[in-house]
Protein backbone atom coordinates (compact mmCIF):
# COMPACT_ATOMS: atom_id res chain seq x y z
CA UNK A 1 0.00 0.00 0.00
CA UNK A 2 1.31 3.50 -0.76
CA UNK A 3 2.37 5.53 2.26
CA UNK A 4 0.28 8.51 3.35
CA UNK A 5 2.31 11.73 3.25
CA UNK A 6 0.52 14.72 4.82
CA UNK A 7 1.84 18.28 4.72
CA UNK A 8 0.98 20.58 7.62
CA UNK A 9 1.55 24.12 6.35
CA UNK A 10 0.80 25.65 9.75
CA UNK A 11 0.41 29.47 9.79
CA UNK A 12 2.63 30.17 6.80
CA UNK A 13 2.47 31.70 3.36
CA UNK A 14 0.38 34.03 1.25
CA UNK A 15 -2.60 32.99 -0.81
CA UNK A 16 -0.50 33.10 -3.99
CA UNK A 17 2.18 30.92 -2.39
CA UNK A 18 -0.41 28.37 -1.24
CA UNK A 19 -1.92 28.15 -4.73
CA UNK A 20 1.51 27.80 -6.37
CA UNK A 21 2.58 25.11 -3.90
CA UNK A 22 -0.61 23.13 -4.51
CA UNK A 23 -0.28 23.39 -8.28
CA UNK A 24 3.34 22.20 -8.08
CA UNK A 25 2.25 19.10 -6.18
CA UNK A 26 -0.42 18.34 -8.77
CA UNK A 27 2.09 18.79 -11.60
CA UNK A 28 4.59 16.44 -9.92
CA UNK A 29 2.17 13.51 -10.29
CA UNK A 30 3.80 11.58 -7.49
CA UNK A 31 2.39 8.02 -7.36
CA UNK A 32 1.97 8.20 -3.59
CA UNK A 33 -0.93 9.18 -1.35
CA UNK A 34 -0.46 12.90 -0.65
CA UNK A 35 -2.55 15.37 1.33
CA UNK A 36 -1.98 18.96 2.44
CA UNK A 37 -3.42 20.96 5.34
CA UNK A 38 -3.25 24.69 4.57
CA UNK A 39 -4.35 27.53 6.86
CA UNK A 40 -8.14 27.87 7.06
CA UNK A 41 -8.22 31.02 4.91
CA UNK A 42 -6.36 29.28 2.08
CA UNK A 43 -8.45 26.09 1.95
CA UNK A 44 -10.89 27.23 -0.82
CA UNK A 45 -8.08 28.32 -3.15
CA UNK A 46 -6.04 25.19 -2.48
CA UNK A 47 -9.13 23.03 -3.03
CA UNK A 48 -9.57 24.65 -6.43
CA UNK A 49 -5.90 24.12 -7.29
CA UNK A 50 -6.12 20.44 -6.32
CA UNK A 51 -9.44 19.82 -8.09
CA UNK A 52 -9.36 16.69 -10.24
CA UNK A 53 -6.03 15.53 -8.79
CA UNK A 54 -5.19 12.70 -6.42
CA UNK A 55 -3.82 15.07 -3.76
CA UNK A 56 -6.04 15.13 -0.68
CA UNK A 57 -7.07 18.17 1.33
CA UNK A 58 -7.18 18.61 5.08
CA UNK A 59 -7.44 21.22 7.81
CA UNK A 60 -5.19 21.91 10.78
CA UNK A 61 -7.90 21.81 13.45
CA UNK A 62 -11.64 21.81 14.03
CA UNK A 63 -14.16 22.53 16.77
CA UNK A 64 -16.02 19.65 18.40
CA UNK A 65 -19.41 21.33 17.89
CA UNK A 66 -21.12 21.62 14.53
CA UNK A 67 -22.20 25.22 15.12
CA UNK A 68 -22.67 27.79 17.87
CA UNK A 69 -21.20 30.77 19.65
CA UNK A 70 -17.55 29.81 19.27
CA UNK A 71 -15.81 32.91 17.96
CA UNK A 72 -12.79 32.15 15.81
CA UNK A 73 -13.52 28.43 15.49
CA UNK A 74 -14.27 26.31 12.42
CA UNK A 75 -16.61 23.31 12.43
CA UNK A 76 -16.35 19.95 10.71
CA UNK A 77 -19.39 20.62 8.46
CA UNK A 78 -17.73 23.84 7.28
CA UNK A 79 -14.54 21.95 6.43
CA UNK A 80 -16.40 19.14 4.69
CA UNK A 81 -18.30 21.68 2.58
CA UNK A 82 -14.96 23.05 1.37
CA UNK A 83 -13.82 19.58 0.28
CA UNK A 84 -11.63 18.57 3.20
CA UNK A 85 -11.07 14.86 3.76
CA UNK A 86 -8.73 15.05 6.75
CA UNK A 87 -8.37 17.18 9.86
CA UNK A 88 -5.45 17.31 12.31
CA UNK A 89 -6.44 17.21 15.98
CA UNK A 90 -4.23 17.38 19.06
CA UNK A 91 -1.10 18.69 17.38
CA UNK A 92 1.60 19.31 20.00
CA UNK A 93 1.46 23.04 19.28
CA UNK A 94 -2.17 23.01 20.39
CA UNK A 95 -1.64 20.60 23.29
CA UNK A 96 1.30 22.52 24.74
CA UNK A 97 0.74 26.00 23.36
CA UNK A 98 -3.03 26.28 23.75
CA UNK A 99 -3.66 23.86 26.59
CA UNK A 100 -5.80 21.34 24.72
CA UNK A 101 -6.16 18.09 26.68
CA UNK A 102 -7.12 14.55 25.75
CA UNK A 103 -10.91 14.93 26.34
CA UNK A 104 -11.00 18.00 24.05
CA UNK A 105 -9.04 16.17 21.36
CA UNK A 106 -11.26 13.09 21.63
CA UNK A 107 -14.37 15.21 21.08
CA UNK A 108 -12.78 16.77 18.01
CA UNK A 109 -11.77 13.36 16.63
CA UNK A 110 -15.30 12.03 17.12
CA UNK A 111 -16.79 15.13 15.49
CA UNK A 112 -14.49 14.61 12.51
CA UNK A 113 -15.54 10.99 12.11
CA UNK A 114 -19.22 11.79 12.51
CA UNK A 115 -18.86 14.48 9.86
CA UNK A 116 -17.18 12.22 7.33
CA UNK A 117 -13.59 13.44 7.82
CA UNK A 118 -10.62 11.30 8.80
CA UNK A 119 -9.02 12.64 11.98
CA UNK A 120 -5.23 12.73 12.23
CA UNK A 121 -4.77 12.35 15.99
CA UNK A 122 -1.39 13.59 17.19
CA UNK A 123 0.47 12.16 20.17
CA UNK A 124 4.01 12.58 21.44
CA UNK A 125 6.26 13.13 24.42
CA UNK A 126 8.44 16.05 25.48
CA UNK A 127 12.19 15.75 25.90
CA UNK A 128 11.83 15.73 29.71
CA UNK A 129 9.33 12.88 29.49
CA UNK A 130 11.60 10.86 27.20
CA UNK A 131 14.66 11.48 29.35
CA UNK A 132 12.67 10.31 32.37
CA UNK A 133 11.92 7.00 30.60
CA UNK A 134 8.20 7.82 30.32
CA UNK A 135 7.85 8.22 26.55
CA UNK A 136 5.73 5.13 25.92
CA UNK A 137 3.61 5.66 29.03
CA UNK A 138 2.88 9.28 28.06
CA UNK A 139 1.90 8.34 24.51
CA UNK A 140 -0.27 5.48 25.76
CA UNK A 141 -2.20 7.82 28.07
CA UNK A 142 -2.67 10.31 25.23
CA UNK A 143 -3.92 7.59 22.92
CA UNK A 144 -6.39 6.12 25.38
CA UNK A 145 -7.73 9.59 26.16
CA UNK A 146 -7.87 10.92 22.61
CA UNK A 147 -9.07 8.08 20.38
CA UNK A 148 -12.71 8.09 19.25
CA UNK A 149 -14.93 5.54 20.95
CA UNK A 150 -15.81 3.52 17.90
CA UNK A 151 -13.39 1.31 15.99
CA UNK A 152 -13.54 3.04 12.67
CA UNK A 153 -10.79 4.32 10.39
CA UNK A 154 -8.48 7.00 11.75
CA UNK A 155 -4.88 8.18 11.55
CA UNK A 156 -2.45 8.53 14.46
CA UNK A 157 0.58 10.78 14.04
CA UNK A 158 3.47 10.21 16.42
CA UNK A 159 5.32 13.49 16.78
CA UNK A 160 8.00 13.56 19.47
CA UNK A 161 7.71 17.15 20.69
CA UNK A 162 11.47 17.49 21.03
CA UNK A 163 11.95 16.69 17.32
CA UNK A 164 9.47 19.19 15.84
CA UNK A 165 11.11 22.15 14.17
CA UNK A 166 14.34 21.60 16.08
CA UNK A 167 16.34 19.77 13.44
CA UNK A 168 16.69 16.87 15.85
CA UNK A 169 15.39 13.46 14.84
CA UNK A 170 14.30 10.37 16.65
CA UNK A 171 16.45 7.43 15.60
CA UNK A 172 14.89 4.75 13.39
CA UNK A 173 14.91 2.47 16.45
CA UNK A 174 13.08 5.10 18.54
CA UNK A 175 10.46 5.45 15.81
CA UNK A 176 10.04 1.72 15.29
CA UNK A 177 9.58 0.98 18.97
CA UNK A 178 7.06 3.77 19.50
CA UNK A 179 5.06 2.87 16.41
CA UNK A 180 4.93 -0.75 17.56
CA UNK A 181 3.69 0.43 20.95
CA UNK A 182 1.06 2.67 19.37
CA UNK A 183 -0.23 -0.15 17.17
CA UNK A 184 -0.41 -2.53 20.13
CA UNK A 185 -2.19 0.07 22.27
CA UNK A 186 -4.76 0.80 19.57
CA UNK A 187 -5.36 -2.92 19.03
CA UNK A 188 -5.92 -3.42 22.75
CA UNK A 189 -8.34 -0.55 23.31
CA UNK A 190 -10.02 -0.24 19.89
CA UNK A 191 -10.21 -3.79 18.52
CA UNK A 192 -10.89 -3.85 14.81
CA UNK A 193 -9.88 -0.25 14.20
CA UNK A 194 -8.26 0.51 10.86
CA UNK A 195 -5.36 2.69 11.98
CA UNK A 196 -2.67 4.38 9.90
CA UNK A 197 0.36 5.50 11.91
CA UNK A 198 2.41 8.44 10.67
CA UNK A 199 5.70 9.80 11.95
CA UNK A 200 6.12 13.55 12.31
CA UNK A 201 9.35 15.00 13.62
CA UNK A 202 11.65 17.08 11.39
CA UNK A 203 11.09 14.82 8.38
CA UNK A 204 13.26 15.87 5.45
CA UNK A 205 14.27 14.41 2.07
CA UNK A 206 17.53 13.08 3.50
CA UNK A 207 15.95 10.99 6.27
CA UNK A 208 12.63 10.04 4.64
CA UNK A 209 13.71 6.81 2.97
CA UNK A 210 15.25 5.31 6.12
CA UNK A 211 12.10 6.05 8.12
CA UNK A 212 9.66 4.86 5.45
CA UNK A 213 11.60 1.59 5.21
CA UNK A 214 10.41 0.76 8.74
CA UNK A 215 7.50 -1.68 8.53
CA UNK A 216 5.51 0.08 11.25
CA UNK A 217 5.68 3.53 9.61
CA UNK A 218 2.67 4.10 7.35
CA UNK A 219 3.72 7.58 6.28
CA UNK A 220 4.57 11.07 7.52
CA UNK A 221 3.06 14.24 8.91
CA UNK A 222 5.50 16.79 7.48
CA UNK A 223 5.86 20.33 8.81
CA UNK A 224 8.52 22.72 7.54
CA UNK A 225 9.64 20.61 4.59
CA UNK A 226 6.09 20.59 3.20
CA UNK A 227 6.36 24.35 2.58
CA UNK A 228 8.88 23.70 -0.20
CA UNK A 229 7.15 21.78 -2.97
CA UNK A 230 10.38 20.22 -4.19
CA UNK A 231 11.26 18.91 -0.74
CA UNK A 232 7.75 17.57 -0.16
CA UNK A 233 7.81 15.78 -3.52
CA UNK A 234 11.25 14.34 -2.70
CA UNK A 235 9.88 12.98 0.59
CA UNK A 236 6.94 11.43 -1.25
CA UNK A 237 9.27 9.97 -3.87
CA UNK A 238 11.23 8.27 -1.08
CA UNK A 239 8.20 5.97 -0.78
CA UNK A 240 8.17 5.32 -4.52
CA UNK A 241 11.89 4.60 -4.54
CA UNK A 242 11.47 1.93 -1.88
CA UNK A 243 9.55 -0.12 -4.42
Amino acid sequence: MPKLIVGNWKMNGTLAEAEARALALVAARVPAKLAVCPPFVHIPAVAQALAGSMVGLGAQDCHAEAKGAFTGSVSVPMLAELGCQFVIVGHSERRHGLGENDPIIKKKAMAAQNGGLTPIICVGETLAERDAGRAQAVVEVQLKGSLPDEGRSFVVAYEPVWAIGTGRNASPDDVRLMHEHIRATVAACRAGADVTILYGGSVKPDNAAALLALREVDGFLVGGASLVAGDFVAIANADVNLG
